[in-house]
């Protein structure tokens, strides 16, 4: 049986267990005032050849399931630094 959300006048919330067949509270059956059921949106995923798998993953795992990032790719490029001489001019 599903949970119902139902909202007061003043903004307050209940829940209550009711069946499928049952039909929606009007009353508050604590308090006798004036209700009415809250609806909620239900989650959409969309399958199919034409969505994107990227539409619903987070930007840190990439398709292949590893995780990265956007330091990653400056870490992947070796640095070179130019080695050090000492100056050869010498002053006699």
């Amino acid at each position: 049986m599903p949970i119902y959300e139902y909202r007061r006048p003043d903004g307050t919330t209940f829940e209550i267990q009711q069946s499928f067949s049952d039909e929606p509270l009007r009353v508050d059956p604590e308090s006798g005032v004036p209700v009415e059921r809250v609806l909620h949106p239900p989650a959409v995923h969309f399958k199919g050849k034409g969505f994107y798998s990227t539409d619903y993953k987070s930007s840190k795992v990439s398709s292949n399931g590893s995780e990265s990032s956007k330091s990653d790719s400056k870490s992947e490029a070796p640095k070179t630094e130019a080695p050090k001489t000492k100056s050869a001019d010498k002053t006699d």
